[in-house]
């Protein structure tokens, strides 16, 4: 069967008609374009995990059998099995308890033995947890390989693809609007896109609770976006701004999307779409776009089932016209949508060197791929 990675729709999310029902607006007017990369096999990581592992395999890194090992939410898990199944690799991944069951027998069935860790990392939360536990499978497996997505410069690489897929239907850009988790998609097509848009705006959405931008670090309920640590793998001075998003804020702007424009996504659609709204309503007569990493089948027992929503208060709100205005991503920690246009690494405050990891490397991936799997049998999903 034939797997398609790339090349995925673009589809313009106008204004809702006005209350007297005039018509809503058309591409020339207030919305945003959206990079719908649900209808990738697995989702937006599908590109890195493929990347990922045919360059570890170019340098010699991943042996040909060698079993991958790597730490996952989920959507990265799915594109590792693909490239598994693709290159002839096992694949063991290290999961957490808040990974929907859904997702847990998807792994299973595409042969990836998982492994739930138990207990979060006193600092470092799950995702430490989780990578800690690479850490001990990498010793007790020869010859295993981990991708390190939170630091590898392949993740960046990777989005080349979607950023020329972006040139060649867009004449323009003013703004890119991307959730930042390991900081891989907004910092690779940015790079793409900068050489031939200079004044480009990378406008970075994160989650309340996540401590990638300097807030604290909190549990977080929404999967996807956010992190407990640092990756290094952000751009840092890229982004013109960042807003942080709120779980119920974000099952608003899904819902709202789904009832509006029949186009669906987790909680990282959410929150960006929240935020690509406001800039075309603020920044009227700009191309604005925004990357919808996945699309809505793996939250049907979260965001789109009201026992879920009820039970931890997500329904009912709706956001504020405009996010809170933060002086410094310091200066308070958030609760709801809010907004800071001085972004910084909160790891180099003074020496301007990086406390950890490699920084990202300029973007040299591939452009969009076309694959054959054989014996990938059902839903590629």
């Amino acid at each position: 069967m034939s797997l398609t990675v790339g090349n995925t729709p673009l589809a313009f999310i106008s204004e809702p008609p006005a209350p007297d029902g005039t018509p809503g607006s058309t591409p020339n007017g207030a919305g945003f374009w959206a990079k719908l990369e649900g209808f990738n096999p697995g989702g937006i990581k599908d590109r890195p995990a493929l990347h990922m592992v045919r360059q570890a395999r170019a340098r010699e890194e991943l042996r040909p059998g060698a079993t991958i090992v790597e730490s996952t939410s989920g959507t990265l898990g799915l594109g590792l099995a693909l490239a598994g199944i693709v290159f002839g690799h096992p694949v063991v991944l290290v999961g957490d308890p808040g990974m929907e069951p859904l997702m847990c027998r998807l792994l299973a069935s595409y042969g990836v033995r998982l492994e739930i860790v138990t207990e979060p990392h006193p600092a470092g939360g799950w995702q430490q947890a989780r990578r800690e536990r690479v850490q001990q499978l990498l010793a007790d497996i020869p010859g295993s390989y981990c991708p390190d997505q939170y630091n590898n410069p392949d993740n960046v690489d990777a989005y080349a693809g979607l950023a020329h897929e972006l040139l060649a239907r867009l004449p323009h850009i003013d703004a890119l609007v991307c959730s930042v988790g390991t900081g891989g998609h907004s910092a690779g097509i940015h790079a793409v896109l900068r050489r031939h848009f200079p004044g480009l705006r990378l406008v970075g959405v994160d989650a309340v609770g996540s401590t990638i931008f300097g807030q604290p670090a909190r549990p977080r309920l929404m999967r996807g976006l956010g992190s407990s640590i640092h990756p290094r793998n952000v751009a840092y001075d890229a982004f013109s701004e960042v807003h942080w998003v709120a779980p119920a804020e974000a099952v608003w702007a899904c819902r709202t999307l789904a009832t509006r424009h029949y186009v669906c996504g987790g909680w990282s659609t959410g929150a960006v779409a929240l935020v690509a709204r406001w800039l075309a309503r603020t920044q009227p007569g700009q191309t604005i776009v925004a990357v919808f990493p996945d699309g809505p089948w793996r939250y049907w027992n979260t965001i789109y089932d009201d026992e879920f929503c009820n039970a931890h208060d997500l329904l009912g709100t709706v956001p504020a016209d405009e996010p809170d205005p933060l002086a410094t991503p310091a200066e308070r920690e958030v609760h709801h949508w809010s907004r800071c246009t001085r972004i910084s690494d909160p790891l180099m405050p003074h020496t301007g060197e990086p406390a950890e990891g490699p920084a990202h490397g300029p973007a040299r991936g591939p452009g969009t791929e076309a694959l054959v799997a054989g014996r990938v049998m059902g839903d590629p999903r």
